[in-house]
């Protein structure tokens, strides 16, 4: 494959005057978990969808991205380990000139066996999936046995070099949310960030979010009135506020979409796992971009295209008002 050569060809500015340097970029909609919240009948493949984007095709799309200034990728799914080329990709992105981390998101089946190699392929930092601390708790909410599995992967993390792991958990009223104080106490002395995420109302899921939504803000009072201080964000960050205690090795992000102003430090944008650009979590169907994948050619056309897509992105979501746009779920798009 042909080295796309990087230039500064403007960057990524919406009519908001937000700058973007952080792309979500998904290389699968497959996953072998079936969490309650996303998607708890297993992943229903679609026989009409086209194949997912190919190592070349990825490297077409992050050469452009990357000289319309983007400096951080996270590689999502779906699952994305379960690509076969998944280290094909991740060097691909790591050979790719400006980029400066790539963070990976994973339900962290494979981690224990494989994170060695993550590391040598280039991951910088990785996020990681544990809903609940309690091995019974967790299988109903994956809807899989893996608790065992994924502790052992984070422990495997730090024995291989990383100096912190960050773990996603939704907690949700009437299942996981009275493990808020175990979370908290179990990073107390491990260098993680433990990061909430605040759940999500998508298309089909209406019935679920109203019996188990937790709003984020609750979290962010309780740890402000025991001594946690708000860290200030850089500019490679995602959407979570992080929280720092004198007496915590690690840390606490919160995810709270319905915050107010949410949107107003939005960095980031996503391609689906076919190439089409998203905008926003929540909303328009995408800008396809696949066809300007062929050809080392075609990389003026493509920047101009995602470009001129930008100036469309939303000044914010609609969450608040009950539209989550047509995402059916969100592994359809990498979250």
């Amino acid at each position: 494959m042909q080295t796309i050569p990087i230039k500064n060809v403007g960057g990524l500015v919406d009519r908001f005057q937000r700058q973007y340097f952080y792309l979500r970029l998904s290389i699968t909609d497959m996953c072998n978990f079936r969490c309650n919240y996303c998607l708890p009948d297993g992943y229903q493949p679609d026989s009409q969808k086209s194949k997912f984007l190919t190592p070349t095709e990825i490297q077409r799309l992050v050469g452009a991205f990357a000289q319309l200034g983007t400096e951080k990728v996270r590689i999502t799914g779906g699952e994305p380990t379960l690509r076969k080329d998944f280290l094909q990709i991740t060097e691909i992105i790591r050979n790719t000139p400006n980029i400066q981390q790539i963070a990976l998101t994973t339900n962290g089946f494979r981690m224990a066996k494989d994170v060695q190699k993550w590391r040598e392929a280039g991951i910088t930092s990785i996020n990681v999936s544990i809903d609940s601390l309690d091995p019974r708790m967790f299988q109903r909410i994956t809807g899989l046995n893996k608790f065992a599995d994924v502790m052992q992967g984070i422990e495997r993390a730090f024995e291989v070099g990383y100096e912190k792991v960050k773990v996603n958990a939704v907690l949700m009223k009437d299942l996981n949310a009275q493990e808020f104080h175990h979370f908290l106490a179990w990073i107390k002395t491990n260098p993680i960030q433990m990061r909430f995420i605040e759940l999500m109302q998508t298309g089909e899921m209406d019935s679920f979010f109203q019996k188990h939504h937790l709003s984020g803000q609750v979290l962010a009072e309780k740890l402000l009135r025991e001594g946690w201080q708000l860290k200030t964000r850089s500019p490679l960050d995602g959407p979570a506020k992080i929280f720092q205690h004198p007496d915590y090795l690690g840390e606490i992000g919160l995810i709270m979409p319905y915050e107010k102003n949410f949107c107003a430090s939005c960095n980031r944008l996503r391609v689906s796992a076919r190439g089409k650009l998203h905008l926003c979590l929540f909303g328009e169907e995408g800008v396809d971009l696949r066809d300007l994948l062929q050809s080392d050619e075609q990389i003026s056309q493509l920047n101009a295209r995602i470009q001129n897509a930008l100036q469309d992105k939303r000044e914010h979501h609609f969450l608040h008002q009950g539209d989550s746009g047509i995402r059916r779920h969100l592994a359809s798009i990498g979250g």
